[in-house]
């Protein structure tokens, strides 16, 4: 057991004293998707202190392609995401405390699941939990770090509190929209090397190396060899609401998406956070791209995703036809249209 960080304490950078420190922090992990599974396994097989990891989902066959901590016997089973990852977590080194938590991030638990780690880290899927990560973060005077990987790309970025722009800086309102998972595919390399990144970033932190925190957000599509690291001003913007003013609105219940169990219909209604900026067409445009079943008036979009029924409408708000569960109309909500 002596030998087992040896290769890691000889890196010079972390040496004993860096994995002395990284045995004494935390971290938290929301999403244990494609990033979560690589960035916890990571950080537990570096010998992390304590590692606490959050998701509301449960292990589905497609997820097995790139979600590094499962197996078929999980998925058979229907294991809830985050506690087979701390069964396997825990099989690769039972020192690392481990805590698994099956919720969904909202504004009315964030800060008590999020607050008290040494470092936050993002395996989401929707640009919502990644604000009320980055309240929480701004608020706390936690450091997080903010991953996103489709297709063949991915993204990361280093928020540190008061020394950098935090992502509210960056984007003023709540992006709406774009390309998912589940519109565009994946590769796992894309994922891997995104999650890989986060936890590069995270060791840095946690061993006191802030110089050598990456400046800027960096941008890579594996596919197409494009690798650049996109300029960010070096200090946050004093008109930042979240930042500066110290306004947390994605902490705000009234702020949130709001959802709707219809009476007698099996449909939740599904309406955005507010400020939202959605691109009716452009998400039209990537459903008709998908190939998938699409029905469009002058009003609003179906799009049937068996056993589900989706109907969109101009201003994003979306009625989620076949179940009455909220959690999953919202599950289907961000993997298919976004936000």
């Amino acid at each position: 057991m002596e030998d087992r960080y040896v290769r890691l304490s000889r890196f010079r950078p972390i040496g004993t004293q860096g994995l002395k420190q990284i045995q004494n922090k935390s971290a938290v992990i929301v999403g244990m998707g494609a990033l979560g599974t690589v960035l916890a396994e990571q950080l537990v097989r570096s010998g992390i202190g304590e590692i606490t990891i959050i998701d509301r989902d449960i292990i589905e066959l497609s997820n097995l392609q790139r979600q590094t901590l499962y197996s078929e016997d999980d998925v058979r089973h229907q294991w809830p995401k985050a506690q087979a990852a701390k069964k396997r977590l825990q099989a690769i080194n039972h020192d690392v405390k481990v805590t698994a938590v099956t919720t969904d991030i909202n504004a009315s638990n964030a800060e008590a699941l999020l607050s008290g780690h040494d470092v936050i880290l993002d395996g989401t899927d929707n640009f919502e939990t990644r604000f009320i990560i980055n309240d929480v973060a701004v608020k706390h005077g936690i450091p997080w770090i903010y991953g996103a990987a489709t297709g063949s790309y991915g993204l990361v970025y280093t928020y540190i509190p008061e020394e950098t722009p935090c992502l509210s800086c960056i984007y003023r309102y709540l992006p709406a929209g774009g390309e998912t998972c589940e519109t565009v595919g994946i590769i796992a390399p894309a994922s891997h090397l995104t999650a890989s990144l986060q936890c590069a970033e995270a060791l840095k932190l946690l061993t006191d190396n802030r110089d050598a925190v990456r400046k800027g957000l960096f941008y890579f599509d594996i596919w197409t060899n494009d690798f650049s690291q996109i300029a960010m001003p070096y200090s946050p913007d004093r008109e930042c609401p979240t930042c500066q003013h110290r306004q947390f609105p994605y902490l705000e219940v009234e702020f949130s998406t709001k959802t709707t169990v219809l009476c007698g219909r099996e449909t939740v209604q599904i309406r955005p956070a507010k400020d939202t900026d959605f691109d009716y067409q452009s998400t039209v445009q990537r459903f008709q791209k998908a190939e998938f079943d699409v029905k469009s008036n002058d009003f609003l979009t179906q799009l049937v995703i068996p056993p589900y029924r989706v109907v969109l409408f101009k201003d994003g708000r979306a009625l989620i036809h076949g179940t009455n569960h909220i959690d999953e109309a919202k599950r289907l909500y961000q993997n298919y249209i976004g936000g």
